[in-house]
């Protein structure tokens, strides 16, 4: 009984959410078609460090490396696209 007084007394206050979240579907495929490029919708940093990574990584392998970068921007995107939404719910 004294935890519903409680509650009453300090109720706790509502969360209005005024921005979207991002779709992790979107989000990975913009990474799987642009790479380092489809990563900037779900993270601005993540997309300029992946894309110099990319761009180093690609000059000095021949293209090669980029078998390794472009499945990383692809799980950085989810990852980051998740953490977003988490965040954004108040679910951290």
């Amino acid at each position: 009984m004294e935890t519903q007084n409680q509650n009453i007394q300090n109720p706790q206050p509502q969360r209005v959410i005024v921005q979207s979240t991002k779709s992790v579907g979107t989000s990975a495929l913009l990474a799987f078609l642009f790479g380092p490029l489809g990563l900037f919708y779900s993270t601005v940093t993540g997309g300029l460090v992946m894309l110099v990574v990319s761009f180093v990584v690609g000059f000095f392998t021949l293209g090669f490396g980029l078998l390794i970068t472009w499945p990383a921007c692809i799980v950085w995107a989810i990852i980051a696209a998740n953490s977003y939404n988490k965040k954004l719910t108040g679910g951290i």
